[in-house]
């Protein structure tokens, strides 16, 4: 009945969807298997892709040939670019999405990719021979044969669900959790634990007073996630969201049920994420404020059900109800459904290589929330890592990773494998050391040269990133060799509260004033504008960028050089750990038990201090 596959996929949310896609793409006959073809790609949590330091991944994974960019344009109803007050380092996109366009676009496209086969049911067990994963067995009893698989199970692995003092076992709300695999896997040697996380509840929208809240509306221009030419919604047709706030009042409320909250009485046992807390979570951990931000969010085009972002909870239905019915906008608010918390079995990530391949066993590959991530944007650059490396171990070829200097992605494994996570792991911009150099305006320029040579980013997009790489040279040289003259730019200068010239300058060396752009210079400046031939306006961003952090960019790539002198540096992987008495117990186990590949991870093991890192060097002959 079923072929032998190069890839099994087990999963079909985010981190299963873009392993399938980049396995197939790259040439392996891929099975999905996922426990109900209804729901792959689901949004489970909020409508929307993207946001501090998210939005740069999902630029990354398009930018190396993955989906997910792609279906977030076509499928968006608002876009919004994040922290354009600060340095374009911190820039990051952020779309709200139609949540049922957003899974069957997914869908479409997964189905339209060759190679790609589909099986509905549950995995609950793998088939091993001699360290090496062989297949899966699904609960219909088939045993189904692949040369590499990938586990991308998401908070289904013996999940239950939590609202109040009832507790259930599922996956996500109506659907059944996965049972077996997390057995198997501690008995094969793995370590698991249990992670919590949780979503608010669904509100009618018809049944809220908007003129209560604040509006928030998306972008006067569009630039999406995708550096393909993907046909995206004009500004106009964008759909708002709202802002709104708790009161301590609201608090109060909340408070009530504390006594029958699953959290504080003990019934759940894992972390939650510290960077998205229940509001229960809020008002006891930030006592002091008297009020907090929801964000209410459409679900889409055709749809009334609102996300209220802010307000995930696990507290009794009644609480949840008269708390919210508070809240200013909220006082005749009709459920949906009500928050929930679910609690979930995952696999500390330190027992993974680069590749997300698991050290126990071949061919076997980790990807999203079985690592301990949260966040659609992290498990999706999971499964496109791990499919695009459960392809090349099929097809035995060299492995592929990223640096910490090449891209988020890169800084997201390196921070699992090494330093392991207790909690839900989420990225900020603030865990790259190199953000300057890894900005969202740049992944194709990063990274689409690497996914087309190993055959997963297309012709058309490396023909589109050398064209805009050519661009950007081209008029960067031309303002290197535009002179102004002061007759010219002085009233434009005077009005950007910028010193007079006196006498003629480079465009370029202007163009370092602060306040100063490209696309002002050439409006006050015809000869200049004309000499420009109309570049888009991204090659002129990506220009004025480059011009004007040129310095921070040189320093950082110094920076670079320094740390691949140490990422050079290769230790033996028969390396015998014990004999370093020299460093700390917890050092010595903690390098034994990750076994580092360089000195540059090494140094980068939570435990492992500078000083423990020059002994290494040392018994190694360095």
């Amino acid at each position: 009945m079923f072929l032998k596959y190069d890839v099994i996929v087990v999963g079909a949310g985010h981190a299963g969807c873009e392993a399938a896609a980049a396995a197939a793409n790259m040439g392996s006959k891929v099975l999905l298997v996922t426990m109900n073809m209804q729901t792959i790609a689901q949004m489970s949590c909020n409508p929307a892709m993207g946001g501090i330091a998210k939005g740069q991944i999902v630029r990354e994974i398009d930018a190396l040939g993955g989906y997910s960019g792609i279906v977030s344009d076509k499928s968006m109803i608002q876009f919004r670019m994040l922290n354009k007050s600060k340095g374009p380092g911190m820039w990051s996109p952020r779309t709200q999405n139609d949540r049922v366009l957003f899974a069957n676009t997914w869908r479409e496209m997964l189905e339209q990719t060759p190679n790609i086969d589909f099986w509905q049911d549950t995995v609950n067990g793998l088939i091993v021979s001699r360290g090496t994963i062989e297949g899966v067995v699904t609960g219909m009893g088939h045993s189904i044969y692949a040369k590499s698989v990938v586990l991308t199970n998401g908070t289904f692995l013996n999940g239950v669900i939590h609202i109040g003092e009832k507790q259930f076992g599922g996956g996500r709300m109506g659907e059944k959790g996965a049972t077996g695999i997390t057995e198997q896997l501690v008995s094969l040697g793995f370590d698991s634990a249990r992670l919590k996380t949780g979503t608010p509840p669904r509100i009618d929208g018809r049944s809220l007073d908007y003129t209560k809240m604040e509006v928030q509306d998306g972008d006067e221009e569009i630039v999406g996630f995708s550096y393909l030419p993907i046909q995206r919604i004009q500004p106009k047709q964008q759909r708002c969201c709202w802002i709104t706030y708790t009161s301590q009042e609201v608090h109060d409320i909340l408070k009530t049920g504390f006594e029958k909250s699953p959290m504080y009485q003990g019934r759940i046992k894992g972390s939650g994420p510290r960077y998205c807390p229940s509001i229960e979570d809020k008002v006891t951990r930030f006592a002091e404020k008297d009020r907090h931000q929801l964000f209410v969010e459409p679900e889409g085009w055709n749809t009334v059900e609102i996300y209220v972002n802010g307000f995930s909870t696990s507290l009794p239905e009644e609480v949840q109800y008269k708390a919210l019915s508070s809240v200013p906008g909220f006082e005749k608010c009709k459920f949906f459904r009500p928050g929930y918390a679910i609690e979930y079995d995952y696999f500390p990530p330190t027992q993974l290589t680069y590749t997300l391949e698991t050290k126990l066993v071949n061919n076997l590959f980790f990807a999203g929330q079985i690592n301990g991530t949260t966040g659609y944007e992290e498990a999706a650059c999971q499964g496109l890592m791990a499919g695009i490396n459960a392809h090349r171990k099929a097809k035995e070829l060299e492995p592929v990773s990223l640096g910490r200097n090449e891209a988020y992605i890169g800084v997201l494994i390196d921070d699992l494998i090494n330093k392991g996570t207790d909690e839900p792991y989420r990225m900020f911009t603030s865990r790259a050391e190199f953000r300057t150099l890894l900005r969202q305006d740049n992944a194709d320029l990063r990274l689409t040269e690497l996914g087309h040579s190993i055959g997963l980013a297309s012709d058309e997009r490396l023909a589109l990133m050398q064209a805009k790489r050519g661009k950007v040279e081209n008029l960067k040289n031309k303002l290197a060799s535009f002179s102004v003259e002061p007759a010219q730019a002085n009233g434009f200068l005077q009005e950007n509260n910028s010193s007079a010239l006196v006498e003629r300058t480079r465009a370029i060396k202007l163009l370092l004033r602060p306040g100063i752009g490209i696309k002002e210079m050439a409006a006050a400046i015809p000869t200049l504008a004309a000499e420009m031939d109309e570049p888009d306006m991204l090659v002129v961003e990506q220009a004025e960028i480059q011009v004007k952090y040129d310095v921070y960019i040189e320093k950082e790539k110094e920076l670079v050089k320094k740390m691949e002198g140490l990422e050079s540096l290769m230790i033996p992987e028969t390396f015998n750990y014990e004999k370093l008495h020299a460093i700390s117990t917890e050092a010595r186990q903690k390098l034994a038990k990750i076994k580092p590949r360089t000195l540059g991870q090494a140094s980068r093991i939570s435990g492992v201090n500078p000083s423990d890192v020059q002994i290494l060097m040392v018994y190694m002959g360095r």
